[in-house]
């Protein structure tokens, strides 16, 4: 299981600015390739799958590979136009599903 996310999203922005995200996640990545000590294939375990919404929106998604790095690093922008909520998803292999929230005020 992944900790809890890393974010960095403005408190305050104008109506209508465009603001950056970013996040980070801290977790442990297998490719499904590697092989444990005994020869045993150690089972894939990734974050598939990155959303982000902005009031129930959709603002941002991404569909994550294997040969992504651990502790995935995203950053994108996003329009404002009203205070509200981002709310941010991450989803693994197995069903495992984090998620955080960060409010933003429009001023």
């Amino acid at each position: 299981m992944a900790e809890k996310p890393r974010l960095k999203v403005p408190k305050e922005a104008k109506k209508g600015e465009i603001i950056e995200l970013k996040t980070l996640l801290s977790h442990v990545m297998e490719t499904g390739l590697r092989k444990d000590a005994a020869g045993n294939i150690i089972p894939r375990k990734i974050i598939n799958k990155f959303t982000c919404e902005f009031n129930g929106k959709p603002v941002f998604s991404a569909d994550i590979e294997p040969a992504v790095a651990a502790n995935p690093y995203i950053q994108f922008n996003a329009k404002v136009d009203e205070s509200g909520t981002f709310k941010f998803t991450w989803v693994e292999d197995d069903g495992t599903v984090t998620t955080t929230e960060e409010k933003i005020t429009v001023v």
